[in-house]
């Protein structure tokens, strides 16, 4: 059965990455309720995102991102996340977008330069940044978003002083950027 799930999940992923809405494919797994794997399918696929905004603290920078209601945010205790208290929740980059500001934001790197430190070159505030473990993605600070849409937030503490040791560890920090269904779908795939 393992195998006929994982020929399912490639039709499925590909198939969800077609223009075809969500509803149709909903509609051709509901039939297939008695699977363990379509179970868990439809509730990946029906999985509540939210459009949350906010922005920093002046308002010259502003932006839209989809996510959960349920946040999971990382606590990260490298340098730069220690000294700017950089609490953060992961999205892919087609689930974020930067309403106005661009012309205010300054960019910070250092050591490997992957990450991207921006923030408001007339408040200081970092709303969000493009973080090393993520490239692809977004980390955004939950404590910039506007009121009213987060149901909850769970924190992980990441030890970003050993960041390679922790990524190594980690099993779906990496995945956090990419579509989340996708994501999801990786990791039912893995518990069946």
């Amino acid at each position: 059965m393992r195998r006929n799930n994982i020929s399912l999940y490639t039709t499925v992923l590909e198939f969800s990455r077609t223009a075809v809405a969500t509803e149709t494919v909903l509609e051709l797994l509901i039939g297939l309720h008695d699977c363990l794997f379509c179970q868990r399918l439809v509730a990946v696929l029906q999985m509540d995102l939210v459009k949350h905004t906010g922005g920093c603290h002046c308002g010259a920078v502003r932006f839209e991102v989809l996510s959960s209601p349920d946040l999971h945010v990382f606590q990260c205790n490298c340098s730069i996340c220690t000294k700017k208290q950089n609490h953060h929740f992961i999205v892919p980059k087609n689930h974020f977008t930067l309403l106005q500001g661009s012309d205010y934001l300054i960019t910070y790197t250092f050591n490997t330069h992957v990450a991207k430190h921006t923030f408001c070159k007339t408040c200081g505030v970092q709303s969000f940044y493009t973080p090393r473990s993520n490239p692809d993605g977004y980390g955004v600070a939950p404590h910039c978003l506007d009121p009213g849409t987060v149901r909850s937030v769970t924190v992980e503490k990441f030890c970003g002083e050993k960041w390679e040791e922790s990524m190594q560890a980690h099993k779906s920090i990496r995945d956090m950027s990419k579509r989340e269904a996708d994501a999801q779908l990786k990791n039912t795939m893995t518990t069946l």
